[in-house]
């Protein structure tokens, strides 16, 4: 319970975190947005000023031209087009014209490629809002059309190139911090694994050494039988432990063949109200790269699961079929469910619904099957009450 409340947490922390993340971006992208807008408007008044020179030059006779003529030819920046009633180009300036791909062009025919260009503009610039009307008198008027400078322009898409970069770190950053993490679970795994079936291995060899010496001296022989079995189990186990520490050695198996042979240990030792039904399909008995020892601990972790979580009393599926790819095993039993937000947190260390339990089955089984033989195993379905349905899919032999 403590470790499951551990889980809620994390992921409580997770979601914190991440609101948090979207608020400072929003704040991020707000005020860069208004740094836009403020500097858009600035520009919006230097061609206020740039159109109220070009109105004083057209209409008035005793104004400092040369003043007007710096104001005017003071715009470097910002690309303008000043057109007349018809929309007859008067004047242009800061707009990057195309280059003649002949040099040898004539000017003429460099000044309609030019003239095409800005038409192009001026189509464009007819539909926005950087126009200003100027009045020369009561009949005549002119239309200044400009666009963004290149600053603001690049200051625009800047806010946003800065959070992908960011954001493409983060990704790098988080993803190598995952695989150290799951490098140090790895080293932690093949140690834990390898030292349990190295101390398992000497009272196991004891035990075997007894069950001969106790056989030789006359005592029962369906006791010395029982004993064998308890003794040959704890020899399986150990070499699953040897096996989990380091990639295993696989060999080709049918996999009607292989979930029989999985489940034998565990139908003598499941509740007998408890019904283990197994249906495979003879046409679709697949052969696949397996570690038998590890797949039988696959098979009884996750019956053993679905007897618990039916307390005794239920039903168990075990579906076997194939496609083209995989092999597909669904274990479906009749107990309590598992919350949808727990489908993930059940496959993590520790994670655990029983008051005494490690948390560690579905995460052996997990490892089992995804990094030992290339499968996927997750939950398919699941109701509260009703019961939960995993899924196991294993790369066919072709």
């Amino acid at each position: 319970m403590y470790l499951r409340n551990i889980y809620d947490s994390r992921r409580i922390w997770k979601m914190v975190l991440l609101a948090v993340s979207l608020v400072l971006v929003a704040v991020f992208i707000y005020f860069s947005n208004t740094l836009v807008k403020d500097l858009a408007k600035q520009e919006r008044e230097r061609m206020e000023i740039w159109a109220d020179a070009t109105r004083e030059l057209t209409t008035s006779t005793d104004t400092d031209v040369d003043f007007l003529f710096r104001i005017i030819h003071g715009n470097r920046n910002i690309p303008v087009l000043l057109v007349d009633e018809q929309d007859n180009i008067i004047e242009q300036r800061n707009f990057k014209l195309p280059e003649p791909a002949d040099t040898a062009k004539m000017i003429d025919e460099y000044s309609a490629i030019n003239k095409k260009f800005l038409d192009k503009k001026l189509k464009k610039l007819r539909n926005s809002t950087n126009r200003i009307e100027i009045k020369i008198d009561d009949t005549t008027s002119q239309m200044l059309y400009y666009e963004d400078s290149d600053v603001l322009r690049r200051l625009a898409y800047y806010p946003y190139i800065q959070l992908a970069v960011m954001l493409l770190f983060l990704g790098i950053a988080y993803f190598a911090l995952i695989s150290v993490k799951k490098a140090e679970q790895n080293r932690v795994w093949v140690g834990l694994s390898k030292e349990t079936a190295h101390q398992l291995g000497t009272p196991i060899s004891s035990l075997m050494a007894w069950t001969q010496m106790l056989e030789s001296m006359g005592i029962d022989k369906e006791i010395i039988s029982d004993m064998d079995t308890d003794v040959h189990r704890l020899s399986v186990i150990a070499d699953r432990f040897s096996k989990i520490g380091s990639m295993p050695d696989k060999e080709l198996t049918f996999i009607n063949e292989a979930v029989e042979s999985s489940l034998t240990y565990m139908r003598t030792r499941i509740p007998k109200h408890v019904t283990l039904t197994v249906h495979t399909e003879e046409d679709k008995n697949c052969g696949v790269m397996l570690c038998q020892p590890l797949f039988e601990w696959v098979m009884e972790n996750l019956t053993k699961n679905a007897v618990d979580a039916m307390s005794g009393q239920g039903r168990i599926d075990i579906v076997v079929t194939s496609d083209a790819q995989h092999a597909h095993l669904y274990v479906k039993d009749t107990g309590k469910g598992i919350p949808r937000k727990n489908f993930k947190n059940v496959f993590n260390p520790g994670f655990t619904t029983k008051k005494r339990g490690w948390g560690l089955g579905l995460t052996l089984v997990k490892r089992i099957i995804e990094e030992y033989h290339g499968g996927k195993i997750f939950v398919k379905e699941s109701e509260v009450g009703k019961g939960t349905t995993f899924s196991i899919e294993i790369p066919k032999v072709k």
